[in-house]
């Protein structure tokens, strides 16, 4: 989850569902992102997360759509791209009778300790790649260990 769901959060996804694919296990996930706020709902990513992505041969027709409570009574998992998207996450969380979801920054699985996963938005497309590869780093970790 980040704050629009057009840059960071859709590359985590994509990357997910992609090792999860490759991997053979994607019947046992369900996986999407979702915004903290309403801006961009309805988006496609960022055309340089497109780009990004599509230089790894991965695809994504996601659009931008705002966490509900459906998705913390849903979901196992809610992992997110910094701490602002942590606090926010964990309010809103807490307005949600059965929230089932243990909220996590996905940086913390990152075996590189890169914590935190910066928002390209203003920078360039090197910054994208960035977070392509600290999503891949981390998202692998996460599917290696034990749920």
């Amino acid at each position: 989850v980040s704050i629009g769901n057009i840059c960071r959060s859709p590359i985590a996804e994509a990357v997910f569902r992609k090792l999860v694919t490759d991997e053979k296990v994607e019947n046992k996930w369900m996986t999407d992102s979702a915004a903290v706020s309403d801006w961009n709902v309805g988006r496609s990513p960022d055309a340089r997360a497109l780009s990004c992505l599509g230089n790894h041969g991965i695809e994504t027709a996601h659009k931008a759509r705002q966490v509900t409570k459906d998705d913390f009574q849903t979901f196992d998992y809610i992992l997110c791209m910094d701490e602002s998207n942590l606090r926010d996450l964990k309010r809103k969380s807490n307005q949600v009778k059965d929230c089932k979801a243990k909220i996590e920054l996905l940086g913390a699985y990152d075996p590189q300790k890169q914590l935190i996963i910066e928002d390209p938005y203003y920078g360039n497309e090197k910054d994208f790649e960035t977070v392509y590869e600290q999503c891949v780093r981390c998202c692998k970790a996460f599917l290696e260990k034990p749920h």
